[in-house]
């Protein structure tokens, strides 16, 4: 009879008989087997989406080709599609968002690690945290009926009357104050993909050794200089991918922009003026398509370019780490 390594009490080897050793290889292989079944099952799912949606917009793409994704114009009486302006809506949109969340949610991770004191630290983070958990209906109500109102009334034209009569970045803040428009999608984005950045940044900010911090501190650096010169270089990655899972949920938001774009299927130089996306028009859009219309498989097109859209993100976020991590 074979005899483990490990010891029993008093120095004493303990057996382990072959049946006990070989239901312990049972449960192991049953439990491979189900992990590998996993990653399987999501790559079919995932692959699953895809070939529905492109064979969904193939109609589509066979009528008009390229044009599809550069043309402007939107015509589902004439059966003319386009898919310029919402593809311009969409990243337009979630650029904006993260140029104005990331420095919010660094400033938000930045003080609840090194400013807040101990008893404020756990209520502020929760806080931001249960942001997270506002269904993106609700953000996108409450943008319409407080954000909207403060951007036509106070903002826009203050910002019309200053900055827009700057040549050149003046053509960015004109047009008539309506409220609605791609800036003001922009900051309801932010809004609400703050909270994923700000925690992300925090937890792994906590993460930093402390003894880094303690030898910076100790050679004199500032918080500011600990942060950039240690902290930062630490977690990059991390916090590379707090931005990407925010960007993730701008590109493909709905209803919160819905509300708030204004819905017009135009390109305007303003910031102010209306627009659309890909999400808000397909759900603008879905619901009066009829099955096996060419509407309808311009509405799956759009999904898939989305798709392809999100896909360019994330592979050019990693090639990014991995020539950071390479440097």
């Amino acid at each position: 009879m074979q005899q483990s390594a490990t010891m029993a009490p008093g120095n004493m080897p303990r057996p382990v008989t072959r049946t006990a050793r070989g239901t312990g290889n049972v449960g192991d292989r049953v439990f491979e087997y189900m992990c590998k079944g996993a990653g399987v099952l999501v790559l079919l799912l995932l692959g699953g989406i895809i070939v529905e949606l492109f064979l969904g917009g193939w109609p589509v793409f066979k009528q008009f080709g390229l044009s599809f994704v550069t043309s402007t114009e939107w015509d589902p009486v004439q059966e003319v599609f386009g898919a310029g302006v919402s593809i311009y809506g969409t990243i337009v949109t979630a650029i904006l968002a993260i140029v104005i969340a990331v420095p919010v949610a660094f400033g938000i991770a930045f003080f609840l690690t090194e400013l807040a004191p101990p008893w404020m630290r756990r209520p502020v983070g929760t806080a931001v945290e249960l942001l997270a958990a506002v269904p993106s209906i609700i953000y996108g109500m409450w943008g319409f009926f407080v954000i909207v109102p403060i951007m036509s009334g106070t903002v826009q034209p203050f910002v019309i009357d200053t900055l827009g009569e700057i040549p050149v970045i003046g053509d960015l803040f004109q047009g008539p104050p309506f409220g609605t428009g791609i800036l003001t999608a922009a900051i309801i984005l932010a809004i609400m993909i703050l909270p994923f950045i700000a925690a992300t940044m925090r937890d792994v900010f906590t993460q930093v050794p402390g003894v880094y911090k303690e030898s910076a501190y100790g050679l004199g650096c500032t918080r500011w200089e600990v942060m950039r010169g240690v902290v930062l270089p630490y977690t990059r990655v991390s916090v590379v991918g707090g931005i990407m899972l925010g960007l993730g949920r701008a590109l493909g938001e709905t209803m919160a922009v819905t509300f708030v774009i204004g819905n017009a299927n135009r390109i305007s130089a303003s910031l102010f003026g209306p627009g659309n996306t890909i999400a808000s028009l397909v759900a603008l859009e879905f619901g009066e398509s009829e099955a096996g219309s060419l509407k309808l498989s311009a509405l799956l097109a759009l999904g898939f370019i989305l798709f392809v859209i999100s896909f360019i993100v994330l592979a050019t976020s990693r090639w990014l780490l991995r020539s950071r991590l390479k440097a």
